[in-house]
């Protein structure tokens, strides 16, 4: 039986995606940086969801060797996909010359080089028809002052798994990307949102919303999917309004903000 692989399964938005699957009786490979947050997952899941099997791998994405080994792993006990859903992010927010050299790295490594070696490395091991969810960001729409880096890798994101979905459509392979706004789950994030009013309320979709409506989008292989009517009304307005407004609004909000959570 394939299992549904989730990275960054313990985050707020990863567990709700894990949580959905389990509802469903979906075996689950699961990832993140810790293994105890990983265990304590495992065992929540399994006190309410009966006759599924979880495996578990702690694995730190921005790390080659770290991946190379979670595949060894998958190879060796021959596990295989039929559903791929790519969340772990980082969402650090600072001016581009206030980061240090190792967290832009980081950021990019997490955003960008972990989820496309792992969406190349998982596809290779699939079985069966295969949708592949990628979590993006409505922040990756526009390009960011004050949040380019994070903005730049979502977008980045945004194109590759865009071109997937038609280049790996006669493969039996449905690929959706999902571009949230708002999402409660750190207490930062949730902070963020307050501080942003009627904008980040409007905006605002809690992570169970976003990963039922988002599976089943690509069970109906949509291409792009934004969850919640205010955000694909931003999303439309953005991509119509002229580029130099759009980024002087963008200037001004984010500039008075600055987040490190990682």
């Amino acid at each position: 039986m394939p299992y549904s692989f989730v990275s960054g399964a313990t985050g707020g938005i990863g567990g709700a995606f894990c949580d959905c699957l389990a509802s469903k009786g979906q075996d689950l490979f699961l990832t993140g940086r810790k293994k105890e947050n990983l265990d304590a997952l495992k065992q929540n899941l399994l006190s309410k969801y009966s006759g599924i099997d979880i495996v578990t791998f702690p694995c730190d994405l921005t790390v080659e060797a770290d991946r190379d080994k979670m595949i060894e792993f998958i190879d060796q006990n021959g596990y295989k996909f039929n559903r791929i859903v790519l969340v772990a992010g980082v969402d650090t927010q600072m001016a581009f010359m206030d980061y240090t050299a190792s967290k832009l790295l980081f950021q990019i490594r997490v955003n960008c080089e972990a989820t496309v070696s792992l969406a190349h490395a998982l596809l290779s091991r699939r079985d069966g028809e295969t949708e592949v969810l990628t979590v993006s960001s409505m922040s990756g729409v526009s390009p960011m002052p004050y949040f380019a880096v994070y903005s730049g890798s979502k977008s980045m994101l945004t194109h590759i798994f865009t071109a997937l979905h038609y280049e790996l459509k006669k493969s039996g392979v449905k690929v959706t990307t999902v571009l949230p706004g708002g999402v409660p789950t750190r207490p930062d994030i949730i902070e963020d949102i307050k501080r942003q009013g009627l904008w980040g309320k409007l905006s605002k979709k809690s992570p169970s919303f976003v990963a039922e409506r988002s599976l089943k989008a690509v069970k109906k292989n949509k291409l792009i999917y934004v969850p919640g009517g205010f955000n694909k009304l931003l999303y439309t307005v953005m991509k119509i309004l002229p580029k130099r407004l759009v980024l002087s609004f963008i200037a001004k909000r984010w500039s008075k903000q600055t987040k490190d959570a990682f």
